[in-house]
């Protein structure tokens, strides 16, 4: 368990609680307890010096002087202070679903798969930058990054989808990640065409079949 701050800026002044980092993301999510999340019962202009809010300043900034209200409110619209250690911990979890996807997908000139701690070697030697978000959607540009440094590349698959009016808002999202080419029909029907790495096709039309109701029409194109 670590603690941290959650901060808030409310007409030019800053309130802040003390918070379990853990919990408190949590909650920031709509998840949580957010009971378990607050730690002490004030909250503060300044947390380090003990500058506490008065009730009145609550009421006028948060619409109540609720302690477990304002502090949902400061999580919830703030800002949950992650600790070093905590987003060392998110990167070393992203570097390692990198690897383990390239380590499935990926191969090098002679036709041969890396080995996780080449791959891993190579995002270090590259400052390949990993952003918070799937690591589907960052395929090509964290390919382009670690090519600088090791020749590799993802087999992939193109596939032609025509998806139908009614879903095509829905599935949009998720087709434009992987999309090359659109057409949209006369009558609203959507048909596209996508490149994939072969390892995340199986998920993608998970997905779109999901957003569709099964009702896409799809065909690999060689």
């Amino acid at each position: 368990m670590a603690n941290t701050t959650a901060r808030v800026t409310k007409s030019g002044k800053h309130y802040e609680v003390l918070v379990d980092l853990d919990e408190a993301l949590k909650v920031s999510k709509g998840e949580g307890n957010i009971n378990v999340a607050v730690l002490g019962d004030a909250v503060f202009h300044n947390l380090k010096s003990g500058e506490r809010v008065s009730m009145d300043d609550l009421e006028i900034n948060f619409g109540t002087n609720n302690f477990e209200e304002v502090a949902e409110k400061i999580i919830k619209s703030g800002e949950v202070v992650r600790t070093e250690a905590s987003m060392k911990e998110n990167q070393d979890k992203k570097y390692k679903q990198v690897v383990d996807f390239l380590v499935r997908n990926a191969i090098s000139p002679e036709d041969r798969p890396y080995t996780p701690d080449r791959i891993m070697k190579a995002l270090k030697e590259a400052h390949v930058n990993i952003k918070n978000k799937p690591i589907e959607s960052q395929v090509e540009e964290i390919l382009d990054q670690l090519g600088k440094v090791l020749p590799i590349s993802v087999e992939r698959k193109k596939v032609k989808l025509l998806i139908p009016a009614v879903h095509s808002g829905k599935a949009y999202g998720i087709v434009k990640e992987f999309m090359i080419k659109e057409d949209w029909k006369n009558n609203g029907d959507l048909e596209v065409l996508v490149e994939i790495p072969s390892g995340l096709v199986m998920d993608f039309y998970d997905k779109v079949n999901g957003a569709t109701s099964g009702s896409v029409m799809s065909e690999e194109i060689k």
